[in-house]
């Protein structure tokens, strides 16, 4: 068996630009407006996020890098000083979904994927 710290070790940021395929992951209709859906691609987890309010989309590691466990998307989300962030429900450590900073000041981050959408359809872009 795998275990958690293996998987915490296969999330990597990926910047738009070094997108080698997008993936579709669904409709626009599948993931709820002001909150977080999950994905599975290959061995990752992935928190898909839709702030209605600005119809601006995130994805992030589904993967909580504090205590190990796969709960990011249904963490609340929300801003820090206009910084689009979600909150783990386990213990609130909040992160950018810009950049997947720590917004408690803390060492740990987490990995941030782009997203387009395009006809309808939802993409993360992935660079494996």
């Amino acid at each position: 068996m795998v275990r958690m710290e293996e998987y915490f070790k296969t999330y990597q940021t990926v910047d738009h630009q070094n997108v080698l395929h997008w993936v579709r992951v669904g409709e626009v209709s599948d993931f709820p407006e002001n909150a977080g859906g999950c994905i599975k691609y290959k061995s990752k987890q992935v928190a898909v996020f839709h702030f209605e309010r600005t119809n601006t989309w995130y994805a992030c590691q589904n993967l909580c890098p504090h205590r190990l466990e796969m709960v990011l998307s249904r963490g609340m989300t929300g801003d820090a000083a206009g910084i689009p962030k979600v909150s783990c429900p386990l213990h609130k450590k909040s992160f950018s979904l810009e950049d997947g900073s720590n917004l408690n000041g803390e060492e740990y981050s987490i990995a941030t994927y782009p997203v387009k959408i395009d006809n309808g359809n939802v993409y993360i872009g992935f660079a494996d």
